[in-house]
Parts: C-alpha cells; structure tokens; sequence
C-alpha cells in the first residue's frame, strides 16, 4: 500500500470515529469512558497521519 492509500485510509477512520463521537455526544447513555476512548483513537490516528505527512 502506498503512503497516500494509507494516508486516505487513516483519515476516513478519522472521519468515522468524528461520526462515532457526534453520535455519542449527542446520547446521554454514552459513558465519558466510551467518549474519551472515541478521541483517544482519534488522537493515535492523527499522531499516525502526522508522522507520515
């Protein structure tokens, strides 16, 4: 796979886990565990994204 197929793949995950928060931000049930676990993948990808650019 390529750098910028990898790049692309990265930041669709991003864009997803972005979706997943909203989402779980917008439903009271969610715990702030589930939330700050959302953003933490969120922070790894990128950290990921960065090191590649």
């Amino acid at each position: 796979m390529s750098i910028n197929a990898h790049l692309e793949e990265l930041n669709r995950r991003h864009e997803a886990l972005e979706a997943r928060l909203h989402d779980a931000q917008l439903h009271p049930a969610t715990s702030d565990a589930e939330i700050q676990q959302i953003k933490h993948e969120k922070l790894k990808l990128k950290d990921e994204m960065a090191k590649l650019s």
